[in-house]
């Protein structure tokens, strides 16, 4: 076994397709992370914009969080609808595509792709908050275990669906025991405490005054923050197709399943922090603690309960970022099989994963965490803008889907996503006015520049295939063999490998060398006896020798003007150039021969002459140190 199938595993044939596909016991860790761990740091995010107003603000909590749970139910019930509509997978692209049209599909499009890196960046970051909340020495360390998880999660997830459930299943479930656990401890001490627990371990204290008056606006910012909550539900629709046949049942089960458990945990989390005094403290700062490390000690106490729960919370929270590893590569390919996109991105790779997307992903994560250095709090703002956006858009094309195609209960599901339109629009524009100014804006710009850029991709290969399309005969006339051009540098095994090729192709060839500095006589000697004399003996035709001097030492630019100017003279023929290239077995080794032939095919390339065909000669060295090629 060697290294790239330790750390990926053997390859996958396309027939074992079938054998990779999921049931729910795999579905919730694979799409589910996203949406389950958010009840880590959403009501985190909402809490954060509440400090000002001191513990006072922590009530206001609960009316967020119950507005909250009353969005993610109409969302949840359009996303049951738009699973049963699309089984092959109905994510809010193809939705918007099929029903609304290119543009707003684009938009879905760049909504959803900005949204699944945000995931990514926003998952990572957050569980590293949590360990660094556990272990708070860690905390100038934050990029660099970032960037670590990252790298672990895009080598596991090259590896496939069926591993990667398997893998994250354990730590799923861990941590929704944990929480659930935590939450049922929490409220029988709270109604035996008739309202008012006392914590194990006392979270630290906000000023217990108002600091600032309660305005709408803030309670709209903090609602905003904590709609990142939300994010991820739509996972599940997108990734129909990994699941077993029926794969829209075990979808709506998985989804299901998802959204009851994430319920659960946002409202007992919601119900709990203000009855113990837990409030958010603030992120990237001294002494800084997660929302959920305060309340599982003010519950429990700090013993291991607390550290198997932390842990629990780190491995979730930086796993959940394989909702977007397993969501993005599909979305890309939907994409670029429209033209949007770079066609490589449909390609599956080993392990059926497409791993263009998977690698694209990566390296975006990296970048965005690097900017916003891992934390959590400053990659907020710029998350729920697009989640939401695609929410909205899906739902309107599922509207427009069931007025178009009617069926049994269209009536009904053509209401159900309605409702779901509006509300995640109206949602839109509240978390787009509140964030705007904190990072938001920068979203605004990304998504138009993103559909600019995917536009101008489908163009190209609109162009392409114009310009390529054969829709006649082949041309059959005017047949007739090319002239052969080959630079050399001195005659050697290179040179006779591509004179042999020369020969079976054309009987007009032209060898040419440039002189830099005085007259090639050992060249002129061994030309006769070396290429002449075998050539006229096999009744082959004989090539001419071309020599042109260069007083200023250039090489290229004299081989590139005589085979111009030999084109130009003959406008009825082709001209193929052979280019002799060394082709050396270690990368470093390149860099002690010159790199001309790379250089001419360049520059003959760059000329666009239908007539001119450049054809490249490799030689390949021995690692043996043995001319074995002819």
């Amino acid at each position: 076994m060697n290294v790239v199938e330790a750390l990926l595993g053997r390859p996958l044939a396309t027939e074992e397709d079938k054998a990779e596909r999921i049931g729910p016991g795999k579905g919730i860790p694979v799409f589910g992370l996203d949406a389950l761990s958010s009840a880590a740091y959403g009501p985190e995010a909402a809490l954060t914009l509440l400090i000002p107003l001191g513990m006072a603000g922590v009530w206001y909590i609960w009316p967020i969080t119950l507005s909250i749970l009353v969005l993610l139910g109409i969302v949840y019930f359009s996303y049951r609808q738009t699973i049963t509509a699309y089984p092959q997978g109905g994510g809010s692209y193809t939705v918007a595509s099929e029903n609304l049209g290119v543009w707003p599909g684009l938009l879905a499009a760049a909504a959803l792709m900005i949204d699944y890196v945000l995931t990514a960046a926003v998952g990572i970051s957050a569980g590293v908050g949590a360990l660094v909340s556990g272990v708070p020495t860690l905390q100038s360390h934050t990029l660099g275990i970032c960037l670590a998880i990252l790298l672990v999660l895009t080598l596991v997830n090259l590896r496939g669906v069926q591993e990667t459930g398997g893998l994250f299943m354990l730590p799923t479930y861990l941590f929704i025991g944990c929480v659930l656990v935590m939450i049922a401890i929490g409220i029988t001490k709270t109604v035996l405490a008739g309202g008012h627990p006392a914590a194990v371990v006392a979270p630290p204290q906000l000023p217990g005054g108002a600091i600032t008056m309660v305005s709408a606006w803030l309670i709209l910012r903090a609602f905003s923050s904590g709609c990142t909550a939300m994010t991820g539900v739509e996972a599940v629709s997108n990734g129909v197709m990994a699941f077993r046949e029926p794969t829209d049942k075990y979808a709506r089960l998985t989804l299901t399943i998802i959204i009851a458990i994430l319920m659960v945990m946002l409202g007992g989390i919601a119900y709990l922090a203000p009855v113990y005094g837990v409030a958010a403290t603030t992120p990237g700062a001294t002494g800084y603690q997660s929302v959920l490390s305060q309340l599982i000690a003010a519950v429990v106490g700090k013993g291991a309960f607390y550290w198997t729960s932390i842990i629990s919370i780190l491995i979730v929270l930086s796993l959940s970022a394989n909702t977007a590893f397993a969501d993005f590569p599909r979305l890309a390919r939907a994409i670029a099989r429209n033209g949007f996109l770079p066609h490589a991105f449909t390609l599956r790779g080993r392990r059926l994963v497409y791993t263009p997307g998977v690698y694209a992903l990566a390296l975006l994560t990296a970048l965005l965490l690097t900017i916003f250095g891992g934390v959590t709090d400053r990659l907020i703002p710029l998350y729920a803008v697009g989640a939401f956006l695609a929410f909205t858009l899906s739902q309107a094309g599922m509207v427009v889907h069931w007025k178009t195609h009617g069926g049994k209960g269209h009536g009904k599901n053509m209401a159900v996503n309605a409702v779901g339109a509006v509300a995640t629009g109206i949602t839109v524009c509240v978390v787009l006015v509140a964030k705007f100014t904190e990072g938001a804006w920068i979203t605004v710009l990304l998504i138009p520049a993103l559909i600019l850029l995917m536009y101008s991709i489908h163009r190209h290969y609109e162009r392409v295939q114009r310009e390529t399309a054969l829709q006649r005969a082949v041309n059959t006339q005017s047949l007739c063999e090319p002239m052969v051009l080959i630079p050399i540098e001195r005659l050697n095994v290179m040179a006779e490998k591509t004179l042999r090729f020369a020969w079976s192709i054309s009987t007009e060839i032209r060898f040419v060398h440039v002189t830099c500095e005085e007259e090639d006589e050992d060249l002129q000697e061994r030309w006769s006896s070396l290429i002449e004399v075998p050539a006229k003996e096999a009744k082959l035709p004989v090539p001419e020798l071309v020599t042109l001097k260069s007083p200023y030492r250039f090489v290229v630019a004299p081989i590139m003007e005589y085979a111009l100017q030999l084109h130009s003279e003959h406008p009825d023929r082709h001209l193929a150039i052979l280019v002799p290239e060394l082709i050396e077995q270690h990368w470093y080794n390149f860099l002690l021969h010159n790199n001309r032939p790379q250089l001419l095919k360049g520059l003959l390339n760059s000329k666009e002459n239908p007539r001119i065909t450049v054809i490249n000669i490799p030689w390949y060295l021995d690692p043996n140190g043995e001319n074995s090629q002819r």
